[in-house]
């Protein structure tokens, strides 16, 4: 992996007909039309601490999946003359509104990347947005010792490695607060701060799906209703555009989305075996409302609904590129020494965590050093001997290249140990659910 790798980075049983229609759309996409009769669209349920009552309600999915229902054929019921289309991979931006106006401070159990420089695990970054980017502080821990400040015209922190589903320690987690899959940035909204969370939609939806649904409703006949909350829940956020700098939010005025902190195996299955699902209206999709509407809710005239982009017209998931050599606080780079150290050292940390290789004993010579010669003396083995790698040259950094991120000085600051908080516990007996915003 080169120095610096960077990121890479959402029938009712005799009236309705299902129809199947695979059609080529741009981008080979397919699409499954629901025929429904003609007539009207029962009243809407009032809104109420439920929710607003409007499309797919997740109490009334729950029980038509326990009735044997498919998400299809849930999803056909609350959204009558909704197309089911297909998307490849893509990210949505969300605005995170507890952090509004405040500054982005952020670390990883992975270290990661920000400004062109790789981060090592234990010291923090602390971004504040600006109008060409951001400001950027490195300290040891959330609130130790100033490592390095600086500023850079790329405003996101961005994970050790790039893609979707990534294991938890990659995540980047909030000082004092949660954990995100993907990238984290700032943005000025006026004069106000912002931060964003950049993250893949099927990520996306492993925290929203369980925020806004029991994941225990898997295991009592609920499968499929997790299943259409994941496609209604993809469709809305792709269908959000409210602000120049993200799509949706992360309160029930868009989704409920905590993060990490709610995420859970059955609801991930759900959108992993839903991944790419999204209903449209006129080949665009859907903003799909839903509620917790606790009597089984209605169906909605999808007309009243808002849509967005086409499937074709939503940007592909960014691919991996590199970035610079980390610098040096004075811009001159950290020295060919520092740097070889540096890529040193995390080679060794790979190579530790590597399980050891399986040894033939079979294939063992019975001296791998010296073999015997026809005549009974022993002679020097041709086979090349591994040459252990030379000792390396310390370098001590100067005072202005000791606190380059990534190199700690000597002596090391301590780092600051940051509690995470352990798994939400749910009462399954209360009922979940948010809905989505209107």
């Amino acid at each position: 992996m080169p120095n610096g790798y960077l990121r890479q980075r959402r029938r009712r049983r005799k009236t309705v007909s299902l129809c199947v229609v695979a059609a080529a759309l741009a981008g080979g996409t397919a699409v499954v039309l629901w025929a429904w009769p003609d007539g009207e669209v029962r009243n809407q349920v009032a809104a109420g601490p439920y929710g607003h009552g409007r499309g797919l309600s997740q109490h009334g999915a729950y029980n038509q999946a326990r009735d044997g229902w498919t998400a299809e054929r849930i999803l056909a019921h609350y959204y009558p003359g909704a197309e089911l289309g297909a998307i490849g991979p893509t990210n949505v931006r969300v605005r995170l509104m507890a952090q509004d106006d405040s500054t982005l401070d952020v670390w990883s159990d992975s270290g990661f990347f920000v400004a062109g420089r790789r981060v090592i695990p234990g010291q923090a970054a602390h971004l504040t947005a600006t109008p060409t980017g951001a400001d950027v502080v490195i300290t040891s821990g959330c609130d130790g010792d100033v490592l390095w400040t600086g500023s850079t015209d790329d405003p996101w922190v961005y994970p050790i490695e790039a893609g979707p589903d990534r294991p938890a320690a990659e995540h980047l987690t909030l000082c004092g607060g949660s954990a995100y899959r993907g990238a984290l940035g700032v943005a000025l909204d006026g004069a106000a701060a912002r931060t964003v969370n950049d993250v893949d939609v099927d990520d996306y939806l492993m925290g929203v799906v369980p925020a806004e649904m029991v994941p225990a409703w898997a295991d009592h006949g609920g499968a499929e209703a997790l299943r259409a909350q994941a496609v209604a829940a993809r469709s809305y956020a792709l269908a959000e555009q409210r602000y120049p700098y993200a799509q949706t939010c992360d309160t029930t005025d868009c989704q409920m989305y905590p993060g990490t902190a709610k995420e859970d195996a059955r609801t991930s299955a759900a959108v992993r075996t839903s991944t790419g699902q999204v209903l449209l209206r006129d080949g665009r999709i859907l903003r799909s409302e839903y509620s917790a509407a606790p009597d089984g809710g209605s169906a909605i005239d999808i007309r009243t609904l808002e849509v967005g982009p086409t499937p074709a017209e939503l940007a592909p998931a960014p691919l991996p590129a590199e970035v610079p050599p980390t610098d040096g606080p004075d811009g001159e780079g950290l020295g060919p020494e520092l740097t070889e150290a540096v890529e040193v050292v995390l080679d060794l940390i790979d190579l530790m965590a590597a399980p050891p290789a399986p040894v033939d004993r079979g294939a063992l010579p019975t001296d791998p050093v010296r073999q015997p010669t026809p005549g009974g003396t022993m002679a020097p083995s041709t086979a090349s001997t591994p040459t252990p790698p030379p000792a390396s040259t310390s370098t001590t950094p100067s005072a202005d290249s000791s606190s380059a991120v990534g190199v700690s000085p000597d002596p090391a600051p301590s780092a600051t140990v940051v509690d995470v908080p352990g798994p939400t516990v749910v009462d399954e007996s209360v009922p979940l659910g948010y809905g989505s915003g209107e």
